[in-house]
């Protein structure tokens, strides 16, 4: 169930639960801060990639998975601060056009780990509108729980690209935290995705 905060907006971590159940191969890249929480309150395991910094890598770590391994489908779940620091990856995914790659963010309009200082998002920048413009078509707004269930729907089809701007509560909530140990992460990952090949390189 996607519940709706008090705010009216959307409740986080019902809408990455959404996302990530019953999720077969997809694999989840989170970015840094309560993202990677987020995804990890959901069920942690060797198919999601928690990101401990790296500011604004997110989605440009999403694509370069996403070539890498055609067949199966990436989804990045990453914070507005980060997406804009990374902003210019969004060229990168237009010019590439991955059809296993899915971007969401998760738009509080705030830094949640430095102080809840407000983002641009909070003062009218549009990262969707931004994500079309580069040439990502299917960019879109999410603020409903039914727009929410459309979007997995979209990527458990396969339709990517496609970058979701979704419109959550600034609540800071518990933190349910990953492994640290970015070695563990990178292997656990690896050996998903390829199986015992992982232990001959």
């Amino acid at each position: 169930m996607i519940e709706i905060a008090d705010s009216g907006k959307l409740e986080r971590r019902s809408v990455v639960r959404a996302l990530l159940e019953d999720r077969g191969e997809l694999l989840a890249i989170a970015g840094l801060g309560a993202p990677a929480w987020d995804i990890t309150a959901a069920g942690d395991g060797p198919q999601n990639l928690p990101l401990w910094g790296g500011m604004g890598g997110a989605a440009v770590m999403g694509l370069g998975l996403a070539l890498a391994q055609p067949a199966k489908p990436v989804l990045v779940i990453t914070g507005d601060g980060e997406m804009l620091m990374g902003v210019g990856s969004l060229a990168t995914i237009a010019t590439k056009q991955p059809r296993n790659l899915f971007v969401v963010v998760l738009d509080n309009e705030h830094y949640g780990e430095t102080g809840m200082q407000e983002t641009a998002t909070r003062h009218g920048v549009d990262l969707a509108g931004m994500a079309k413009a580069a040439g990502i078509a299917d960019s879109r707004k999410v603020t409903t729980p039914e727009e929410v269930l459309a979007l997995r729907d979209a990527i458990r089809a396969g339709h990517g690209p496609i970058f979701a701007q979704v419109k959550i509560d600034a609540a800071s909530l518990p933190l349910v935290l990953p492994p640290r140990e970015a070695s563990i992460l990178q292997a656990r990952m690896r050996e998903a995705i390829l199986g015992p090949k992982a232990h001959l390189q």
